[in-house]
């Protein structure tokens, strides 16, 4: 699609493809997020334990992640239409074999097949609207498709939340079908085919080195838990995978001449400072939401529909903050913006720590707009910082490789955090347990609970008292880890360098999806 195509398109084409490629934005920027709040009840109908059913964010994460990097290059290899279409049907297909998942390894196995095709939507639908719209309108189209996008983490929690109160937790997943469907039969009758090149070389080697380092460390980090860490054979196995796959990607950055990511990408020093910044701060980006949810859920015993409600409002915060700070940006240093962000998602997540089951909703709900207001506060300078002095070459490896960063930092977070959790509920409740005793002046006191000639049923409830004191310890850890997570980033603002250009203008984009024209 080319410029004078974009000039020439009719009002009412340019507004059903807008409508389609809106459908599929939300539908994908829907499914990071719309899962988290029906966690719970998947893990009871699939009878699997809690960080066994983390897999289902993990999985389609890191295949999303993995993904995203070839997508210029199949873009131009098949089409962009093409390519757009048969993603979109698979993701539809996808969610609904999800639906019908009757064990954690087929709902695992769906998702990963879900995040493979979902990876593209987003991009694409960027893409089709920078496209679509001629240059003076650009600026337009780009807030319409960030409105989307940022649908995702408001409506996500709550509409999940919804499905699963007054339907089942399988229609999170069903939901796709109808607008599967009608985005396909749209993008079918109102765009049009981008140029086709087979001579675009790609570096597979280096793809699927990478692909072997990413998937096989985060299966150590999944299975580590359960089966023991470096005493498992499996996992010994699968960290040595990862070191191989990623020491190959490391031989074919830096000695092949079309290299899956050029080395010299990393010479911007403002790029390289921003991709450990988020990486980390992918770590706080998901992790957190996948610890509030079952702490909202199993320990306070919010419905879900509440708890969807309360997930949401982090998402609210991110969306006005969004908004104000790109119109502070020309005013203000994008560093001290960043700074104002890390302080405030510091601060949110150090009041977590004292969180219990005495903590009230209204609470929940005003620190998560706090650190969703924290979070859009370092996103977009952030974003600004890492392209501003990039060139517009590397832009299209850039943008792929900083998804893919923020990705792993997501599913490395939502691991590392349930692990430790399940691990410290263990060990707390066994800790917790040896103070319960006859001879504890503690259990003398009038309301307390003795052990000696109490029935099974009293025996229970102690024993579940204990395990929710353990929790509550477990959680109050794993978000006191969270706060030390983003306390690390602050040193890594000393090292941004003030930019000396200016940041792309609307229409260039900064990811990979602006530069598959």
């Amino acid at each position: 699609m080319n410029q004078q195509t974009a000039d020439n398109m009719a009002p009412l084409t340019r507004a059903m493809l807008t409508v389609c490629v809106m459908m599929a934005t939300v539908m994908q920027a829907l499914d990071t997020t719309i899962a988290n709040v029906a966690l719970p009840y998947m893990q009871g109908s699939l009878s699997t334990t809690q960080d066994q059913i983390n897999w289902v964010l993990t999985s389609y994460i890191v295949a999303a992640a993995i993904m995203t990097s070839p997508l210029g290059w199949l873009a131009t290899r098949v089409g962009r239409k093409k390519l757009f279409i048969v993603c979109t049907a698979g993701f539809t297909v996808a969610s609904m074999l999800c639906g019908i998942a009757q064990s954690i390894e087929e709902m695992v196995a769906f998702r990963l097949l879900q995040g493979v095709f979902g990876a593209a939507l987003v991009p694409l639908s960027q893409a089709v609207m920078l496209d679509a719209y001629p240059p003076a309108r650009r600026g337009s189209a780009m807030a319409i498709w960030g409105m989307g996008v940022m649908l995702g983490p408001i409506m996500g929690p709550t509409l999940g939340g919804w499905l699963t109160e007054y339907y089942s937790w399988r229609w999170v997943f069903f939901v796709n079908l109808p607008f599967g469907i009608l985005t396909v039969l749209g993008l079918s009758a109102f765009m049009s085919e981008s140029p086709v090149r087979r001579d675009v070389p790609f570096s597979w080697f280096g793809f699927l080195s990478l692909s072997l380092g990413i998937g096989a460390l985060q299966m150590m980090l999944d299975r580590g838990q359960d089966l023991g860490w470096f005493g498992s054979g499996e996992v010994v196995a699968e960290a040595i995978l990862s070191v191989v796959g990623f020491y190959f990607f490391l031989v074919d950055s830096t000695t092949s001449k079309r290299p899956f990511v050029a080395v010299r990408i990393f010479r911007d020093w403002n790029f390289s400072v921003a991709l450990v910044f988020m990486f980390i701060i992918g770590i706080i980006l998901l992790a957190t939401m996948a610890l509030v949810t079952p702490f909202i859920q199993n320990l306070l015993g919010y419905p879900v529909l509440a708890s969807g409600y309360l997930l949401g409002t982090r998402g609210v915060g991110t969306f006005f903050a969004m908004m104000l700070v790109g119109r502070l940006l020309g005013k203000y240093d994008a560093r001290i913006l960043i700074f104002i962000g890390l302080v405030l998602s510091t601060a949110s997540l150090w009041v977590m720590v004292g969180w219990t089951t005495d903590t009230s909703a209204t609470t929940i709900a005003i620190y998560s707009v706090i650190q969703g207001v924290g979070l859009g506060f370092v996103f977009v300078p952030l974003n600004t910082i890492a392209f501003a002095t990039l060139p517009g070459a590397l832009r299209t490896e850039g943008a792929a490789l900083w998804t893919l960063i923020r990705n792993i930092g997501s599913s490395v977070g939502i691991s590392i955090v349930i692990a430790q959790l399940t691990n410290m509920v263990t060990t707390y409740h066994s800790q917790l347990v040896e103070h319960v005793t006859p001879f504890n002046d503690a259990m003398r006191l009038p309301d307390a609970v003795t052990i000696a000639g109490q029935s099974l049923g009293t025996l229970a409830r102690l024993d579940g008292l204990v395990t929710q004191q353990a929790a509550i310890i477990a959680y109050s850890n794993d978000f006191l880890l969270m706060t030390f997570v983003s306390l690390s980033a602050f040193p890594l603002l000393a090292l941004i360098r003030a930019a000396k250009s200016a940041p792309a203008p609307s229409g260039q984009g900064h990811s990979a999806a602006a530069a598959m024209e």
